[in-house]
């Protein structure tokens, strides 16, 4: 099978380059095509491959300011030329790579994490909460280009053929945004890597998470000054200083860390707070394959992957009802008036419906079905 890759922007090892890489190991000779290349920034089964990038590489600072490109990114994904000979194109979208064209005729399977949340109703996530006056004249000017974009979105949702969603919550986004039904496979969870480490848990609690707005660390934040309780915060991005001058005396920002650290301080905090509405979120399955607790907010897909504890019987963590620092605060009380409720072990086997191989053998499979079915179809129409 000779297919094509398209991702977003490749500046970082994050979730969605993890799904990315599964197909890079397996199509090591494959074309990928991406805005913005930070060369070194993703893993070495990415950085061999046949990267192509947009007229935006060329940009000064597109490797580290991409994000405010966003107007110009539709005018690059179609300029993409993805060879005529491949018989698939997989884009791994979040944005705007799932509107790159297929050649006619060859199927286009989108993984998508999310329709683009700055263009949808994911919107006030990422300026509100950061601190926009949403009435201003810049937060029209923003709006009119976001509005825009949204419907360049919809418009180019037919350049797909068959969307897979990153979870059930993903897969109703696109049926609201697009019209569009789709199949729902999960993210890769490295539950091998991530295990329990068999040492005492430690008396504080953990955040592990880019430093943007809809991430809502400034929840956790509010929530642990409140009650006085140790936070430590592993992740870098823009809202750093922000996150800073929140802090009190019991919250560290330890910047970013590399995944040795992270599973280190996953296998001893007491839980894990995960705070935003996350399309996915492997975060919290990482926290349950080490055995720990996830306090999470009870919408998106912590709700699919978090098993919340009751009276009646044990669970991997609780959900909070509201983003609030008063909801989380309460919800992590009750977390701390019953240990009883929680059982490593079974977070452990949660976790393992999340692993790797599940993921590589669910998305291989599908997309052979898909060229399987294209290629019946062409059968069936020259009389083979």
């Amino acid at each position: 099978m000779r297919i094509a890759l398209v991702h977003d922007w490749l500046t970082g090892m994050r979730g969605g380059e993890k799904c990315l890489e599964v197909l890079c190991r397996r199509f090591p000779d494959a074309p990928l095509f991406t805005l913005v290349h930070a060369r070194g920034a993703a893993s070495p089964a990415i950085e061999r491959m046949r990267i192509t990038t947009s007229f935006l590489q060329r940009l000064p600072g597109a490797e580290r300011q991409y994000r405010y490109l966003l107007p110009l990114m539709p005018a690059a994904v179609g300029r993409f030329a993805i060879p005529a000979d491949v018989d698939l194109v997989v884009s791994f979208s979040h944005a705007v790579a799932k509107s790159v064209r297929p050649p006619k005729g060859v199927p286009h399977v989108s993984y998508c994490f999310t329709p683009m949340r700055y263009a949808w109703a994911g919107r006030s996530d990422y300026f509100v909460a950061a601190g926009r006056l949403p009435k201003s004249p810049l937060a029209a000017a923003r709006n009119l280009v976001l509005d825009r974009l949204r419907d360049w979105d919809r418009a180019t949702s037919d350049r797909v053929t068959h969307y897979v969603a990153i979870s059930r919550t993903v897969a109703r986004r696109i049926a609201e945004s697009y019209g569009r039904t789709s199949r729902v496979i999960y993210p890769p969870v490295d539950t091998r890597f991530y295990t329990p480490g068999g040492g005492p848990r430690e008396d504080f609690y953990l955040c592990v998470s880019a430093l943007v707005p809809y991430k809502r660390i400034d929840l956790a934040i509010a929530a642990c000054n409140r009650l006085g309780r140790r936070l430590v915060v592993i992740g870098s991005g823009p809202q750093r200083r922000r996150l800073e001058r929140l802090a009190g005396p019991t919250v560290e920002l330890a910047g970013w860390r590399p995944d040795d650290e992270i599973r280190d301080h996953l296998r001893r905090a007491r839980a894990l707070l995960f705070a935003g509405n996350e399309d996915f979120g492997i975060v919290p399955v990482e926290a349950q394959a080490c055995g720990t607790p996830v306090v999470a907010f009870g919408q998106g897909g912590a709700t699919e992957t978090v098993l919340p504890a009751d009276p009646s019987r044990q669970g991997t963590g609780l959900w909070f009802e509201r983003q609030t620092p008063d909801s989380l605060a309460e919800t992590i009380l009750r977390f701390e008036a019953h240990p009883q409720w929680f059982c490593p072990d079974l977070a452990r086997r949660q976790a393992e419906q999340f692993a790797a191989e599940r993921f590589e053998r669910e998305l291989l499979g599908y997309l052979e079905e898909v060229v399987g079915g294209r290629k019946a179809a062409i059968d069936s129409l020259s009389g083979a």
